[in-house]
């Protein structure tokens, strides 16, 4: 027997027991495939009705829309995330596994297309939008005991930024450090790209790069710009019990300001055909060396 419940001022009508049980089980593992790269998450095969037309509404300078079961589930499970609303539909809610009473914010259940005027029709939402504020300002003077951060110079794309977040959570790094200039600013594209880890590592941004790598200095960490011509591999330039990692953008790399900065540069030794790596691969990989030398 179905059973009605209220959320939001609306009715859900959860579907079977047996249903739902075999249900999330598939969408729990394909959704943890997902998390692992494993399988790609599927895009769109052609624009929706109205891609063409639609715009995205104006937010308040303190107004982020999160989205994506992952991602959202992260953010309410952060305690030091402000959240706002959530609006979800019945399928996603079922999904989220959360106590709505619990939560201490209104829930809305809603159509996915009304996420997609929100959100855009090509957002790939599974069903599920939070309302947020920022996160809270970090301050370089918090990461002095944190032995590995990572610093990029530039990057762009959120896209790359998320999926570095990724792997710095993943090798317990203490922050990513970012300019606020020519960088991807807290979104939801950023967080789900990220998925999850935006909740899980600070992202600092400053306004001058050059000014944050001597503030690290003085904290005592080493820092090494990555170039694909440093002049040593970057696994025999590590010193010392602090490490940042700086990183450039793809196709500019370093700035010079940022090469004269850094205390070493150094470079990532490929022995196939092809020399260069998307950044945040190359992140991936330094640090890993870098939790290799530090365990050391």
């Amino acid at each position: 027997m179905s059973k009605d419940k209220k959320f939001g001022g609306k009715t859900v009508t959860d579907p079977s027991a047996k249903d739902t049980h075999y249900a999330n089980l598939r969408r729990a593992h394909r959704d943890a495939k997902r998390e692992r790269g494993e399988i790609p998450t599927p895009q769109p095969q052609k624009r929706k009705r109205g891609a063409e037309d639609w715009k995205p509404p104006a937010l308040a300078p303190d107004q982020v829309h999160l989205y994506g079961l992952h991602t959202v589930r992260a953010a309410l499970d952060n305690p030091e995330r402000k959240k706002i609303k959530l609006f979800t539909t019945q399928n996603a809610l079922a999904r989220l596994e959360i106590d709505v009473e619990a939560l201490g914010i209104p829930v809305e259940v809603v159509s996915p297309q009304e996420i997609d005027k929100v959100l855009g029709p090509d957002a790939i939402h599974q069903g599920v939008m939070l309302e947020t504020r920022p996160l809270p300002v970090r301050r370089l003077e918090a990461l002095k005991d944190s032995p590995l951060l990572l610093v990029l110079d530039q990057v762009t794309d959120p896209h790359n930024v998320g999926a570095i977040m990724r792997s710095a959570v993943a090798f317990n790094a203490g922050a990513v450090i970012t300019t606020q200039r020519h960088s991807p600013t807290e979104s939801g594209v950023l967080a789900k790209s990220a998925s999850g880890a935006l909740e899980l590592i600070p992202y600092i941004q400053i306004t001058n790069l050059a000014d944050a790598l001597g503030e690290l200095h003085k904290l005592g960490f080493s820092t090494i710009g990555l170039d694909s011509e440093g002049p040593a591999p970057l696994e025999g330039t590590f010193s010392g019990e602090k490490v940042a990692l700086v990183l450039g953008s793809e196709g500019k790399g370093l700035r010079q300001k940022t090469r004269e900065t850094v205390g070493a540069l150094a470079r990532l030794d490929m022995p196939g055909a092809i020399k260069s790596l998307n950044v945040s691969n190359a992140a991936a990989i330094a640090l890993y060396a870098a939790r290799l030398y530090l365990k050391a």
